[in-house]
């Protein structure tokens, strides 16, 4: 499967969106319990791809010795900025660059993380054969897919609140591209074209999503991610409109204060 090119794309207002509503909403605590997997590996120097506004970076270096380099990277430069506009660490590194085809040498990083970028790569045995390459031997790749757009709820009800919006032409970005990757057996069969041969372990983790109004999924989702994209290539004046269609689909699912809604993710771990 290849993702359009408008799926890759976090540029204009979309990475400070991202990063004040998306990141609370469905990345923190799947970040937190990737930093603690990588802090039970022997590791001096860490590559992060797909590292977006640095949700993972930062909960690496809180939970990492200080000494313990970190590169983060990012196909996306204006990403890049903004994660390290949010809080300066100095060992880590921002750096863009295309997952690939990364600009490293050969075995020279102890562990490479990777936090709901892998569904992005075009050619995702490509990026698997690019981490494994760069990694040393006996090194992790450890990375986290979301699972299927039914098991994530508010990305659920935003899909389908956009196809009274668009019904000839239904926005599909989160179904096609977050939640386009979510068989565990596609996963482990890229990993071994892409040169692994040990066999992964993967875990299916369920979180809460929480928010304090409905209009923040709607925000989050229709305005933070490339599904922005998709709703102003249709009609760019009815972005509004759209997230104010989302956000009261989000109320009549879940109520009109506080939201609470299931998430669930894969998160695997391999040898090189």
């Amino acid at each position: 499967m290849t993702t359009g090119h408008s799926d890759t794309i976090f540029s204009g207002s979309i990475p400070e969106i991202y990063e004040t509503y998306l990141v609370p909403l469905i990345f923190e605590a799947y970040a937190k319990d990737l930093a603690r997997r990588v802090r039970g590996k022997p590791i001096s120097r860490v590559l992060e791809i797909a590292a977006g506004t640095g949700v993972v970076t930062r909960a690496m270096v809180d939970a990492l010795e200080p000494n313990v380099s970190i590169v983060a990277t990012d196909l996306n430069q204006a990403m890049l900025d903004h994660g390290a506009s949010v809080r300066a660490d100095k060992n880590v590194d921002w750096r863009q660059a295309d997952a690939l085809a990364l600009p490293f040498e050969d075995a020279t990083f102890d562990a490479v993380v990777c936090q709901f970028g892998v569904m992005f790569f075009p050619d995702r045995p490509n990026a698997y054969s690019e981490a494994l390459r760069v990694l040393k031997r006996g090194g992790h790749f450890l990375f986290s897919v979301w699972d299927h757009i039914r098991e994530n709820e508010f990305a659920d009800t935003v899909t389908e609140s956009l196809a009274g919006v668009f019904p000839a032409d239904p926005p599909q970005f989160l179904a096609r591209t977050p939640h386009g990757y979510s068989d565990i057996n596609e996963v482990a069969s890229d990993l071994r074209k892409g040169g692994f041969t040990a066999t992964p372990n993967i875990e299916t983790i369920a979180a809460r999503s929480k928010a304090s109004n409905p209009s923040i999924p709607a925000i989050a989702y229709c305005q933070g991610t490339p599904l922005r994209n998709e709703i102003e290539s249709r009609d760019s004046s009815l972005l509004k409109y759209a997230t104010d269609v989302a956000t009261a689909a989000v109320s009549e699912r879940f109520g009109a204060g506080a939201v609470d809604g299931k998430i669930q993710a894969h998160v695997v771990s391999i040898r090189a």
